[in-house]
Protein backbone atom coordinates (compact mmCIF):
# COMPACT_ATOMS: atom_id res chain seq x y z
CA UNK A 1 0.00 0.00 0.00
CA UNK A 2 2.62 2.52 0.97
CA UNK A 3 4.42 1.75 -2.53
CA UNK A 4 1.22 2.29 -4.47
CA UNK A 5 1.19 5.77 -2.22
CA UNK A 6 4.32 6.07 -3.61
CA UNK A 7 3.71 5.98 -6.81
CA UNK A 8 0.56 7.94 -6.68
CA UNK A 9 2.57 11.14 -5.63
CA UNK A 10 4.87 10.48 -8.15
CA UNK A 11 2.62 10.96 -10.97
CA UNK A 12 1.03 13.77 -9.56
CA UNK A 13 4.45 15.01 -9.30
CA UNK A 14 5.47 14.55 -13.19
CA UNK A 15 1.75 16.00 -14.46
CA UNK A 16 2.81 19.46 -12.24
CA UNK A 17 6.70 19.68 -12.79
CA UNK A 18 7.36 16.89 -15.34
CA UNK A 19 9.64 15.28 -13.07
CA UNK A 20 10.14 11.46 -13.64
CA UNK A 21 10.82 11.05 -9.97
CA UNK A 22 9.45 8.33 -7.89
CA UNK A 23 10.12 7.95 -4.16
CA UNK A 24 9.01 4.48 -2.33
CA UNK A 25 9.27 4.34 1.39
CA UNK A 26 10.62 0.91 1.81
CA UNK A 27 13.05 0.58 -1.08
CA UNK A 28 15.50 -0.05 1.68
CA UNK A 29 17.74 3.15 0.36
CA UNK A 30 16.88 6.79 2.68
CA UNK A 31 14.32 8.63 0.35
CA UNK A 32 17.09 12.09 -0.38
CA UNK A 33 19.60 9.68 -1.60
CA UNK A 34 16.25 7.76 -4.43
CA UNK A 35 15.18 11.24 -5.30
CA UNK A 36 18.77 12.71 -5.71
CA UNK A 37 19.76 9.39 -8.15
CA UNK A 38 16.34 9.77 -9.84
CA UNK A 39 17.04 13.43 -11.11
CA UNK A 40 20.77 12.86 -11.26
CA UNK A 41 19.66 10.01 -14.29
CA UNK A 42 16.77 12.10 -15.77
CA UNK A 43 19.47 15.20 -15.90
CA UNK A 44 22.13 12.72 -17.76
CA UNK A 45 20.05 11.03 -20.12
CA UNK A 46 17.83 13.90 -21.13
CA UNK A 47 14.67 13.64 -19.86
CA UNK A 48 15.23 16.99 -17.63
CA UNK A 49 16.92 19.48 -19.92
CA UNK A 50 19.72 22.08 -19.08
CA UNK A 51 18.00 25.57 -18.16
CA UNK A 52 14.78 23.95 -17.08
CA UNK A 53 13.71 25.42 -13.55
CA UNK A 54 12.66 22.89 -10.58
CA UNK A 55 9.98 23.04 -8.58
CA UNK A 56 11.11 24.73 -5.00
CA UNK A 57 11.95 21.90 -2.46
CA UNK A 58 8.33 22.97 0.11
CA UNK A 59 6.65 22.39 -3.36
CA UNK A 60 8.40 19.27 -4.47
CA UNK A 61 8.00 18.08 -0.46
CA UNK A 62 4.41 18.43 -1.08
CA UNK A 63 3.46 16.48 -3.98
CA UNK A 64 5.70 14.04 -2.98
CA UNK A 65 3.89 13.72 0.18
CA UNK A 66 7.96 13.25 2.24
CA UNK A 67 9.13 16.08 4.63
CA UNK A 68 11.32 19.13 2.78
CA UNK A 69 14.12 18.14 4.56
CA UNK A 70 14.31 15.04 1.89
CA UNK A 71 14.07 17.21 -0.96
CA UNK A 72 16.52 20.14 0.72
CA UNK A 73 18.85 17.25 1.48
CA UNK A 74 18.56 16.04 -2.49
CA UNK A 75 18.90 19.24 -3.92
CA UNK A 76 21.91 20.47 -1.81
CA UNK A 77 24.06 17.04 -2.65
CA UNK A 78 23.26 17.81 -6.57
CA UNK A 79 24.21 21.66 -6.18
CA UNK A 80 27.58 20.16 -4.31
CA UNK A 81 28.06 17.85 -7.77
CA UNK A 82 27.44 20.59 -10.05
CA UNK A 83 24.16 19.56 -11.29
CA UNK A 84 21.89 22.12 -10.15
CA UNK A 85 22.92 26.29 -10.12
CA UNK A 86 20.98 28.66 -7.89
CA UNK A 87 19.60 32.06 -9.58
CA UNK A 88 19.04 34.91 -7.06
CA UNK A 89 15.51 35.49 -6.18
CA UNK A 90 14.34 33.44 -9.18
CA UNK A 91 14.91 29.77 -8.12
CA UNK A 92 16.82 26.42 -8.58
CA UNK A 93 17.77 25.43 -12.60
CA UNK A 94 19.33 22.50 -14.11
CA UNK A 95 22.81 23.16 -14.97
CA UNK A 96 24.54 23.57 -18.57
CA UNK A 97 25.94 20.29 -17.60
CA UNK A 98 24.81 17.13 -19.88
CA UNK A 99 23.97 15.48 -22.82
CA UNK A 100 20.89 14.76 -24.31
CA UNK A 101 20.17 11.40 -24.81
CA UNK A 102 17.77 11.98 -27.78
CA UNK A 103 20.43 14.10 -29.46
CA UNK A 104 23.05 11.54 -28.91
CA UNK A 105 20.78 9.09 -30.36
CA UNK A 106 19.82 11.45 -33.34
CA UNK A 107 23.54 11.11 -35.15
CA UNK A 108 23.20 10.77 -38.49
CA UNK A 109 25.17 7.37 -39.27
CA UNK A 110 27.95 9.26 -40.93
CA UNK A 111 29.01 11.06 -38.32
CA UNK A 112 31.50 9.89 -37.44
CA UNK A 113 31.22 9.05 -33.18
CA UNK A 114 30.03 13.09 -33.11
CA UNK A 115 27.30 13.99 -30.95
CA UNK A 116 24.99 16.97 -31.81
CA UNK A 117 26.49 20.13 -31.29
CA UNK A 118 23.48 20.41 -28.44
CA UNK A 119 24.40 19.83 -25.06
CA UNK A 120 27.83 19.15 -25.97
CA UNK A 121 30.53 19.68 -23.54
CA UNK A 122 33.59 21.18 -25.53
CA UNK A 123 36.56 21.00 -23.75
CA UNK A 124 39.41 21.63 -26.64
CA UNK A 125 42.08 24.13 -26.12
CA UNK A 126 41.68 27.93 -27.20
CA UNK A 127 38.53 29.46 -26.62
CA UNK A 128 38.05 32.33 -23.56
CA UNK A 129 35.01 32.68 -21.65
CA UNK A 130 33.36 35.13 -23.61
CA UNK A 131 30.22 35.86 -21.73
CA UNK A 132 32.53 37.46 -19.30
CA UNK A 133 32.37 40.31 -21.45
CA UNK A 134 28.57 41.23 -21.22
CA UNK A 135 29.07 44.26 -19.13
CA UNK A 136 28.37 47.49 -19.02
CA UNK A 137 32.20 48.46 -20.09
CA UNK A 138 31.85 46.16 -22.92
CA UNK A 139 29.15 47.74 -24.13
CA UNK A 140 29.68 51.35 -23.27
CA UNK A 141 33.20 50.44 -25.52
CA UNK A 142 31.87 49.35 -28.76
CA UNK A 143 28.93 52.05 -28.47
CA UNK A 144 31.53 54.50 -28.39
CA UNK A 145 33.46 53.23 -31.25
CA UNK A 146 30.56 52.56 -33.48
CA UNK A 147 30.40 56.56 -33.37
CA UNK A 148 33.47 57.21 -34.57
CA UNK A 149 33.66 58.75 -38.51
CA UNK A 150 34.63 56.47 -40.95
CA UNK A 151 38.28 56.81 -42.37
CA UNK A 152 38.63 57.42 -46.11
CA UNK A 153 42.42 55.53 -46.08
CA UNK A 154 42.83 54.03 -42.85
CA UNK A 155 46.66 53.49 -41.91
CA UNK A 156 47.45 50.03 -42.20
CA UNK A 157 49.99 50.51 -39.30
CA UNK A 158 46.47 50.49 -37.23
CA UNK A 159 44.79 53.49 -35.55
CA UNK A 160 47.48 55.78 -33.81
CA UNK A 161 45.36 56.09 -30.99
CA UNK A 162 45.03 52.41 -30.58
CA UNK A 163 48.68 52.32 -31.04
CA UNK A 164 49.95 54.92 -28.51
CA UNK A 165 47.64 52.95 -25.76
CA UNK A 166 49.23 49.78 -26.77
CA UNK A 167 52.68 51.11 -26.40
CA UNK A 168 51.49 52.02 -22.55
CA UNK A 169 49.71 48.69 -21.91
CA UNK A 170 52.86 46.74 -23.36
CA UNK A 171 55.04 48.55 -21.40
CA UNK A 172 52.90 48.09 -18.21
CA UNK A 173 51.99 44.79 -18.43
CA UNK A 174 54.84 42.55 -20.34
CA UNK A 175 57.63 44.87 -19.94
CA UNK A 176 57.75 46.08 -23.25
CA UNK A 177 59.55 49.28 -24.30
CA UNK A 178 58.88 50.67 -27.48
CA UNK A 179 57.45 54.00 -29.60
CA UNK A 180 54.78 53.50 -31.32
CA UNK A 181 56.45 53.18 -35.13
CA UNK A 182 57.30 49.94 -33.94
CA UNK A 183 54.20 48.69 -33.14
CA UNK A 184 51.72 47.41 -36.32
CA UNK A 185 48.17 46.37 -35.69
CA UNK A 186 47.08 42.93 -36.50
CA UNK A 187 43.72 40.86 -36.74
CA UNK A 188 45.55 38.55 -34.14
CA UNK A 189 48.39 36.48 -33.48
CA UNK A 190 48.50 33.93 -36.36
CA UNK A 191 47.78 37.09 -38.56
CA UNK A 192 51.04 38.90 -37.56
CA UNK A 193 53.02 35.64 -38.08
CA UNK A 194 51.47 35.11 -41.49
CA UNK A 195 52.31 38.78 -42.77
CA UNK A 196 56.25 38.61 -40.86
CA UNK A 197 56.37 35.18 -42.54
CA UNK A 198 54.95 37.10 -46.34
CA UNK A 199 57.44 39.25 -45.51
CA UNK A 200 60.60 38.07 -44.58
CA UNK A 201 60.97 34.43 -45.88
CA UNK A 202 61.86 33.09 -49.58
CA UNK A 203 60.69 29.37 -50.70
CA UNK A 204 62.93 26.96 -48.83
CA UNK A 205 64.00 28.62 -45.83
CA UNK A 206 64.62 26.52 -43.21
CA UNK A 207 61.90 28.01 -40.02
CA UNK A 208 62.27 26.51 -36.93
CA UNK A 209 58.76 25.32 -34.48
CA UNK A 210 58.94 24.06 -31.27
CA UNK A 211 57.83 20.07 -30.99
CA UNK A 212 55.42 19.52 -29.91
CA UNK A 213 53.90 23.12 -30.96
CA UNK A 214 50.79 25.13 -32.47
CA UNK A 215 49.59 23.75 -35.57
CA UNK A 216 48.24 26.97 -36.74
CA UNK A 217 52.06 28.28 -36.97
CA UNK A 218 53.06 25.28 -38.89
CA UNK A 219 50.43 25.84 -41.26
CA UNK A 220 50.87 29.42 -41.99
CA UNK A 221 54.73 28.94 -42.20
CA UNK A 222 54.69 26.18 -44.43
CA UNK A 223 51.93 27.73 -46.56
CA UNK A 224 54.30 30.64 -47.22
CA UNK A 225 57.01 28.35 -48.88
CA UNK A 226 59.25 27.69 -45.33
CA UNK A 227 60.27 24.42 -44.66
CA UNK A 228 59.53 23.55 -41.26
CA UNK A 229 61.90 22.39 -38.65
CA UNK A 230 60.91 20.80 -35.66
CA UNK A 231 62.67 21.84 -32.27
CA UNK A 232 62.52 19.72 -29.00
CA UNK A 233 61.08 21.67 -25.88
CA UNK A 234 61.67 20.12 -22.39
CA UNK A 235 59.57 21.02 -18.85
CA UNK A 236 61.49 24.57 -19.54
CA UNK A 237 60.30 25.23 -22.84
CA UNK A 238 62.38 26.19 -26.23
CA UNK A 239 66.39 23.70 -25.74
CA UNK A 240 68.02 26.77 -27.15
CA UNK A 241 71.73 24.30 -27.63
CA UNK A 242 69.09 21.75 -29.96
CA UNK A 243 68.37 24.89 -32.21
CA UNK A 244 69.29 23.21 -35.99
CA UNK A 245 71.47 25.25 -38.23
CA UNK A 246 70.46 27.52 -40.87
CA UNK A 247 67.43 28.47 -39.64
CA UNK A 248 66.04 31.63 -40.90
CA UNK A 249 63.37 32.42 -38.41
CA UNK A 250 62.31 30.25 -34.92
CA UNK A 251 58.82 30.60 -33.56
CA UNK A 252 58.75 30.17 -30.00
CA UNK A 253 55.81 30.30 -26.84
CA UNK A 254 59.00 31.47 -24.24
CA UNK A 255 56.15 32.98 -21.90
CA UNK A 256 53.88 29.90 -21.73
CA UNK A 257 55.31 27.22 -23.66
CA UNK A 258 51.99 25.54 -25.91
CA UNK A 259 51.10 23.04 -25.42
CA UNK A 260 53.54 21.24 -22.77
CA UNK A 261 53.33 25.22 -20.81
CA UNK A 262 56.72 25.75 -20.01
CA UNK A 263 58.45 28.68 -18.72
CA UNK A 264 61.71 29.67 -20.81
CA UNK A 265 64.20 30.17 -17.96
CA UNK A 266 66.06 33.89 -18.31
CA UNK A 267 69.43 31.96 -19.00
CA UNK A 268 67.84 30.44 -22.40
CA UNK A 269 66.50 33.20 -23.00
CA UNK A 270 69.82 34.92 -23.56
CA UNK A 271 71.33 32.25 -24.89
CA UNK A 272 68.14 31.97 -27.78
CA UNK A 273 69.36 36.50 -28.33
CA UNK A 274 72.64 35.29 -28.52
CA UNK A 275 71.83 32.66 -31.24
CA UNK A 276 69.60 35.09 -32.82
CA UNK A 277 72.68 37.69 -32.83
CA UNK A 278 74.97 35.07 -34.28
CA UNK A 279 73.46 33.73 -37.44
CA UNK A 280 71.61 36.64 -38.01
CA UNK A 281 68.03 35.36 -37.60
CA UNK A 282 64.66 36.28 -36.33
CA UNK A 283 62.56 35.19 -33.30
CA UNK A 284 58.88 35.45 -33.56
CA UNK A 285 57.72 35.47 -29.87
CA UNK A 286 53.85 34.46 -29.29
CA UNK A 287 52.92 35.59 -26.29
CA UNK A 288 49.34 34.70 -26.70
CA UNK A 289 48.19 34.12 -23.46
CA UNK A 290 50.68 35.76 -20.91
CA UNK A 291 47.85 37.42 -19.24
CA UNK A 292 46.97 34.50 -17.25
CA UNK A 293 49.87 33.18 -14.79
CA UNK A 294 48.59 31.62 -11.72
CA UNK A 295 51.58 30.46 -9.81
CA UNK A 296 54.39 33.54 -10.22
CA UNK A 297 54.45 36.61 -12.15
CA UNK A 298 54.89 36.19 -15.52
CA UNK A 299 58.39 37.09 -16.90
CA UNK A 300 58.53 40.30 -18.70
CA UNK A 301 58.85 39.33 -23.30
CA UNK A 302 61.57 38.21 -25.03
CA UNK A 303 61.19 41.22 -26.86
CA UNK A 304 63.21 43.51 -24.47
CA UNK A 305 66.40 41.17 -23.78
CA UNK A 306 66.47 41.53 -28.26
CA UNK A 307 64.24 44.13 -29.71
CA UNK A 308 66.09 44.44 -33.30
CA UNK A 309 65.88 40.47 -33.67
CA UNK A 310 62.65 39.55 -32.02
CA UNK A 311 59.26 40.04 -33.35
CA UNK A 312 56.93 40.30 -30.87
CA UNK A 313 53.21 39.07 -31.22
CA UNK A 314 50.04 39.62 -29.25
CA UNK A 315 46.42 39.00 -29.56
CA UNK A 316 42.67 40.02 -27.73
CA UNK A 317 42.06 36.52 -28.40
CA UNK A 318 42.60 35.11 -25.06
CA UNK A 319 41.96 38.32 -23.13
CA UNK A 320 38.70 39.28 -24.82
CA UNK A 321 37.70 36.45 -26.99
CA UNK A 322 39.06 35.53 -31.00
CA UNK A 323 36.08 37.18 -32.35
CA UNK A 324 37.27 41.03 -32.01
CA UNK A 325 39.96 40.34 -34.36
CA UNK A 326 43.02 42.85 -33.03
CA UNK A 327 46.29 42.40 -32.15
CA UNK A 328 49.55 43.26 -32.50
CA UNK A 329 53.00 42.87 -33.95
CA UNK A 330 55.85 45.01 -32.37
CA UNK A 331 59.84 45.03 -34.40
CA UNK A 332 62.08 47.33 -35.19
CA UNK A 333 60.92 49.80 -37.57
CA UNK A 334 62.27 49.47 -41.00
CA UNK A 335 60.54 45.72 -40.80
CA UNK A 336 57.21 46.98 -39.58
CA UNK A 337 57.82 49.23 -42.88
CA UNK A 338 58.21 46.36 -44.76
CA UNK A 339 55.38 44.10 -42.99
CA UNK A 340 53.06 47.35 -44.04
CA UNK A 341 54.07 47.31 -47.48
CA UNK A 342 53.50 43.46 -47.83
CA UNK A 343 49.98 44.30 -46.05
CA UNK A 344 49.15 46.97 -49.23
CA UNK A 345 49.88 44.08 -51.44
CA UNK A 346 47.64 41.44 -49.78
CA UNK A 347 44.65 43.94 -49.23
CA UNK A 348 45.07 43.45 -45.16
CA UNK A 349 43.18 45.23 -42.79
CA UNK A 350 42.03 45.53 -39.02
CA UNK A 351 38.73 46.45 -38.71
CA UNK A 352 38.34 50.33 -37.30
CA UNK A 353 35.30 49.54 -34.75
CA UNK A 354 36.90 47.02 -32.75
CA UNK A 355 40.42 48.81 -32.94
CA UNK A 356 38.46 51.94 -31.34
CA UNK A 357 36.92 49.69 -28.92
CA UNK A 358 40.23 48.05 -27.61
CA UNK A 359 41.76 51.69 -27.45
CA UNK A 360 38.73 52.54 -25.55
CA UNK A 361 39.04 49.49 -23.03
CA UNK A 362 42.42 50.20 -22.61
CA UNK A 363 42.64 54.13 -21.47
CA UNK A 364 39.71 53.66 -19.08
CA UNK A 365 41.44 50.55 -17.17
CA UNK A 366 38.63 48.72 -18.39
CA UNK A 367 41.19 45.77 -20.62
CA UNK A 368 43.07 45.74 -17.41
CA UNK A 369 39.93 45.41 -14.81
CA UNK A 370 38.82 42.78 -17.20
CA UNK A 371 41.90 40.53 -17.53
CA UNK A 372 42.01 40.30 -13.02
CA UNK A 373 38.34 39.19 -12.80
CA UNK A 374 39.05 36.70 -15.33
CA UNK A 375 42.31 35.26 -14.14
CA UNK A 376 40.75 34.98 -11.17
CA UNK A 377 37.78 33.17 -12.97
CA UNK A 378 40.34 30.99 -14.95
CA UNK A 379 41.73 29.66 -11.34
CA UNK A 380 38.73 28.57 -10.06
CA UNK A 381 38.27 26.30 -13.11
CA UNK A 382 41.76 25.33 -13.03
CA UNK A 383 41.47 23.93 -9.80
CA UNK A 384 38.01 22.40 -10.40
CA UNK A 385 40.00 20.45 -13.68
CA UNK A 386 42.80 19.60 -11.19
CA UNK A 387 40.60 18.15 -8.70
CA UNK A 388 38.17 16.28 -10.97
CA UNK A 389 40.75 14.59 -13.12
CA UNK A 390 42.44 13.47 -9.40
CA UNK A 391 45.86 11.38 -10.00
CA UNK A 392 46.28 12.22 -13.54
CA UNK A 393 49.29 13.64 -14.44
CA UNK A 394 48.77 17.10 -15.33
CA UNK A 395 51.34 19.36 -17.13
CA UNK A 396 51.33 23.53 -17.97
CA UNK A 397 48.63 23.63 -15.08
CA UNK A 398 50.46 27.19 -13.73
CA UNK A 399 49.30 29.20 -16.40
CA UNK A 400 46.76 29.74 -19.39
CA UNK A 401 43.65 28.63 -20.53
CA UNK A 402 44.56 24.61 -20.74
CA UNK A 403 46.26 21.54 -19.03
CA UNK A 404 48.09 18.51 -20.69
CA UNK A 405 46.42 15.64 -19.25
CA UNK A 406 49.11 12.36 -19.24
CA UNK A 407 47.93 9.31 -20.19
CA UNK A 408 49.49 5.74 -21.53
CA UNK A 409 50.47 5.64 -25.05
CA UNK A 410 47.97 3.76 -27.08
CA UNK A 411 45.10 4.72 -25.05
CA UNK A 412 44.49 8.47 -26.23
CA UNK A 413 42.44 7.74 -29.49
CA UNK A 414 40.25 5.08 -27.46
CA UNK A 415 39.39 8.09 -24.72
CA UNK A 416 38.96 10.50 -27.56
CA UNK A 417 36.37 8.74 -29.37
CA UNK A 418 34.49 7.29 -26.51
CA UNK A 419 34.15 10.82 -25.03
CA UNK A 420 33.07 12.23 -28.64
CA UNK A 421 30.60 9.47 -27.99
CA UNK A 422 28.99 10.82 -24.81
CA UNK A 423 29.06 14.05 -25.61
CA UNK A 424 32.37 15.57 -24.30
CA UNK A 425 35.30 16.78 -27.21
CA UNK A 426 38.65 16.46 -26.50
CA UNK A 427 41.79 17.24 -28.19
CA UNK A 428 44.80 14.95 -28.59
CA UNK A 429 48.42 15.70 -27.69
CA UNK A 430 49.51 13.85 -30.52
CA UNK A 431 48.03 16.45 -33.00
CA UNK A 432 50.51 18.79 -32.18
CA UNK A 433 53.68 17.15 -32.96
CA UNK A 434 55.20 17.06 -36.62
CA UNK A 435 56.40 13.86 -35.93
CA UNK A 436 56.22 10.79 -33.71
CA UNK A 437 55.45 11.98 -30.03
CA UNK A 438 57.17 12.30 -26.88
CA UNK A 439 54.50 12.87 -24.71
CA UNK A 440 50.83 11.53 -25.00
CA UNK A 441 48.15 13.06 -23.75
CA UNK A 442 44.65 15.29 -23.95
CA UNK A 443 45.15 18.88 -24.25
CA UNK A 444 42.19 19.66 -21.91
CA UNK A 445 40.55 23.50 -21.99
CA UNK A 446 38.90 25.03 -19.57
CA UNK A 447 38.17 28.76 -20.82
CA UNK A 448 35.26 28.22 -22.94
CA UNK A 449 33.28 25.55 -20.29
CA UNK A 450 31.22 26.54 -17.53
CA UNK A 451 32.57 24.89 -13.76
CA UNK A 452 30.00 22.11 -13.88
CA UNK A 453 30.70 21.31 -17.76
CA UNK A 454 34.22 20.99 -16.47
CA UNK A 455 33.56 18.81 -13.89
CA UNK A 456 31.06 16.37 -15.88
CA UNK A 457 33.95 16.35 -18.57
CA UNK A 458 36.71 16.02 -16.45
CA UNK A 459 34.72 12.92 -14.35
CA UNK A 460 34.03 11.54 -17.60
CA UNK A 461 37.84 11.60 -18.97
CA UNK A 462 38.50 10.10 -15.23
CA UNK A 463 36.70 6.91 -16.02
CA UNK A 464 37.13 6.26 -19.51
CA UNK A 465 41.06 6.77 -18.05
CA UNK A 466 40.20 3.84 -15.71
CA UNK A 467 39.17 1.57 -18.04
Amino acid sequence: MATETSKREATLTRQQFDLPVVVERHAGSPLSVQLGRQLREAMNDGRVRAGERLPSSRALASALGVSRTVVTAAYEQLYAEGWLEGRHGSGTYVADIAPAAAEMRERDDGSGGRPAEAGVIDLRPGVPWSGALDTPAWRRAWRLASNASPVARPDLRGLPGLRAALVEHLRRSRGVACPPERVLVTRGATSGLDLLAATVLRPGDRVGVEEPGYPNARSVLAARGATVVPCPVDEDGLMVDALPEGLRLVYTTPSHQYPLGGRLPVPRRQALIAWARRNDALIAEDDYDSEFRYDVAPLPALYGLGPDHTVYLGTTAKALAPGVGVGWLVARPELVEAIVGTREWLGDRTSTVPQEAVRILIERGDLDRHVRRMRAEYARRRVAVAETLGHLPLYGDTAGLHVVVGLPAGTVDGVVERAAAQGVLLSALDDRYAGVPGVHGLVLGYGGATVPQLRSGCSLVRRLVRR
